[in-house]
């Protein structure tokens, strides 16, 4: 069985996230979803928040599983069994990052590959960050991420 760690913050999750699980799922017998949980960034919502909308938000994809994670990705990765990790990219910027943290992971368990998917086109620029930018001032961002999502960032942010 080939398992897949994909981890992330998803804060808040986007259609570009979703595409890159569906698109794991078809290509991996299992797809652990980790949602990253470091102190040291400054999210929107909680962990239990995102673990809640990421359940939901996955919940068609029979062989993807949802996690919290507050440690090194290749310590879960070990645990679980998956000597894989997934990565999803957009640009060149996002290369350069997940290419640097690649090459820790693996100096860190040398047994543990990375794999970068670029995203879809459609998603190219797709980043929470701005999401939620644009949430905060009241635009529209319902071609950007799920309704359960839209309707979450609204809330928390008082855009509604």
């Amino acid at each position: 069985m080939k398992r897949v760690v994909l981890p992330g913050t998803f804060d808040p999750p986007t259609y570009g996230h979703i595409d890159v699980i569906s698109r794991a799922a078809h290509i991996f017998d299992q797809v652990e979803l980790v949602i990253a949980v470091n102190p040291e960034k400054k999210t929107v919502f909680t962990p239990e928040e995102r673990l809640a909308m990421m359940k939901e938000l996955v919940g068609g994809f029979p062989n993807v599983t949802v996690h919290l994670w507050n440690g090194l990705i290749v310590n879960f990765a070990e645990k679980v069994g998956a000597n894989i990790i997934l990565r999803g990219v957009r640009a060149l910027i996002d290369f350069n990052y997940e290419f640097e943290l690649s090459l820790i992971n693996k100096a860190l368990n040398p047994g543990i590959e990375t794999i970068l998917l670029p995203t879809d086109q459609k998603y190219f620029v797709l980043r929470s960050s701005a999401i939620k930018e644009v949430a905060g001032f009241h635009g529209d961002i319902s071609g950007m991420v799920p309704p359960l999502v839209e309707k979450a960032l609204k809330t928390k942010l008082g855009s509604y």
